[in-house]
């Protein structure tokens, strides 16, 4: 399983509401800061970013950033609904 980083800049329309539908229908996902997801995954950066930007508009930036298995965090779980630490912990360490 891989582990990507999606980054995002909605510019001018910041339709977020599609773009999370999006990211949350790809597989395993965690939501840790405003504009940062992680998904896990066996699809590849290119695969993950061509489906997501089919939902933003053409101005938009987007970065998918595959991870390895190490990553420091600070403050995180402070968020709320998911359990970013574990989340982080259990994925990251199945990264290949």
């Amino acid at each position: 399983m891989k582990v990507y980083q999606i980054n995002y800049d909605l510019r001018k329309q910041r339709n977020y509401d599609e773009l999370y539908k999006k990211i949350m229908s790809l597989d395993n996902w965690c939501h840790p800061l405003e504009s940062c997801w992680l998904i896990a995954s066996e699809k590849t950066a290119s695969q993950i970013a061509e489906d997501l930007f089919k939902v933003m508009d053409g101005d938009d930036g987007l970065l998918v950033t595959r991870l390895q298995n190490e990553a420091a965090w600070y403050n995180l779980d402070s968020k709320g609904t998911k359990d970013i630490s574990n989340w982080l912990q259990e994925n990251l360490s199945k990264a290949s």
